[in-house]
């Protein structure tokens, strides 16, 4: 995959998937979706978002495959004192996420539009995520996928995760963060306990229904 106009590269999600606790379908690198809409919207950009180990990079890359789009992580985009003090198990402060906020709109305005795995965990951050890439490119609103599951869930995929930075520890805090995403913000909630071609599914069935 490409490096795309900024110069942030985006990350390749598809070599997560087992390792983010959920599988792909049996036909390995293409995945079997349920009641797919025959197209969807590309106007918009989507941030895939939720707490540690909900799936954002799995069903970030199924969505990116799907509509033909690149797929960037939003983790590969904080600097490296915040990946320090994820890796010591200290919760990141709002001052340690706003210039990472405003990186991530700023991969948010790329053409194409791309998708986003963002934790995105506080209605501010959705917010400033919003005008940010707005004011880049006012085609660039993103569009909000949220990935709910339980602590417990989290917790268990989270412990059987070896290739992030963020230890298990962390996901309690996670959840004490997360506003959960509001009727008047763009997007939609969906069951991320759910096998993952049905995740991918309802994202998007639910955004060509809401932008279509």
């Amino acid at each position: 995959m490409s490096t795309p106009p900024g110069g942030i590269a985006p990350r390749d999600g598809l070599e997560r998937l087992r390792a983010s606790g959920l599988s792909p379908a049996p036909t390995g690198r293409h995945y079997t979706l349920l009641h797919m809409p025959a197209s969807a919207p590309s106007t918009r950009p989507i941030v895939v978002m939720g707490v540690s180990a909900a799936g954002k990079s799995a069903v970030g890359a199924a969505l990116a495959q799907h509509l033909g789009r690149p797929l960037i992580d939003a983790d590969d985009l904080h600097p490296p004192a915040n990946v320090a003090k994820m890796q010591r198990g200290d919760p990141l402060t709002d001052a340690d996420r706003w210039p990472w906020l405003d990186r991530v709109a700023e991969a948010l305005a790329q053409t194409p539009p791309p998708i986003v795995a963002c934790s995105a965990l506080k209605r501010a951050y959705r917010q400033r995520l919003l005008v940010q890439a707005t004011e880049r490119a006012p085609r660039a609103q993103p569009w909000f996928a949220w990935l709910r599951l339980s602590p417990e869930a989290a917790r268990a995929r989270s412990t059987a995760r070896q290739d992030h930075f963020m230890p298990a520890g962390l996901i309690d805090s996670q959840f004490a963060t997360l506003e959960p995403l509001a009727q008047d913000e763009p997007g939609v909630a969906i069951d991320a306990e759910a096998p993952l071609e049905k995740v991918v599914a309802a994202c998007l069935n639910a955004y060509s229904q809401t932008l279509g």
